[in-house]
């Protein structure tokens, strides 16, 4: 497996990046992302912009909002957020099937490994938790003969971000109609950021023969011609999703 590290890489340009490499190449990668330059909000690909972001809000602020080629649910992500990606061949990760409850099971035992003797971490409902509280939001995306599990792992978050996500329609059951700040909890309040990172090579390692790569090496098993499906979404497409707002008229005294 090769692994990359990157440092404050644009969510867009990672998520552009991870596209090619499971339709293009053959190898199996691990990319870990330790934050992105700016805050964006990111969709899965089936994701409702109406449903789920209070879209005036993400207007008036300008966040960017990107629509990823993945499943799952949205999540605000910046420089306080750790990115994980697992590429793989489905036939090189032994005992694991080419569907979503497979994979999902086999990175909760990748997890016990990096988060062993920490709090109470556990997988539920295809969150990473510790006790009751989410950490980890996943993602998925299998293809014929190779499959993604990419996570968003919130290292630290700014509370006043939480106010650009609508409360979802569906949401797990273990979250009880709890709001964001009080369902889902910091990583920093339990293990040392590069000690997370090291801990999750170190877990990746017992299962694959690692190789460091840099971002540069990338580029040569796929070419130059990918169009990848991941993308920002327009102001536009926003304001249409928003719908039409009443008009307000002063009235003079």
């Amino acid at each position: 497996m090769n692994l990359v590290r990157l440092n404050r890489t644009p969510i867009l340009k990672q998520l552009h990046l991870e596209e090619k490499l499971l339709r293009k190449s053959s190898t199996n990668w691990c990319i870990i992302n330790d934050g992105t330059d700016t805050p964006a909000i990111v969709m899965g690909i089936s994701g409702k912009p109406s449903e789920l972001l209070e879209i005036g809000s993400v207007l008036r602020d300008q966040v960017p909002v990107i629509k990823r080629f993945t499943g799952g649910g949205t999540v605000v992500v910046d420089k306080g957020t750790v990115f994980v990606t697992l590429i793989c061949n489905k036939d090189d990760v032994p005992g694991v099937q080419p569907y979503p409850r497979s994979i999902m099971s086999w990175s909760g035992l990748l997890y016990n490994q990096v988060f062993k003797g920490i709090a109470d971490f556990q997988l539920r409902e295809n969150d990473y938790v510790f006790g009751n509280r989410k950490f980890g939001g996943n993602a998925q995306s299998i293809t014929k003969n190779r499959w993604i599990h990419h996570t968003s792992f919130l290292w630290d978050y700014a509370e006043g971000n939480m106010a650009f996500l609508k409360q979802p329609a569906r949401a797990p059951e273990y979250r009880m109609e709890r709001g964001h700040t009080e369902f889902i909890c910091r990583m920093n309040e339990y293990l040392p950021r590069t000690d997370f990172i090291e801990k999750t090579t170190e877990a990746v390692e017992t299962y694959f023969s690692v190789k460091n790569v840099n971002l540069e090496a990338t580029e040569e098993p796929c070419g130059a011609e990918f169009v990848p499906s991941t993308r920002l979404l327009s102001k536009q497409e926003l304001e249409e999703a928003l719908g039409p707002q009443p008009e307000i008229i002063g009235v003079s005294v």
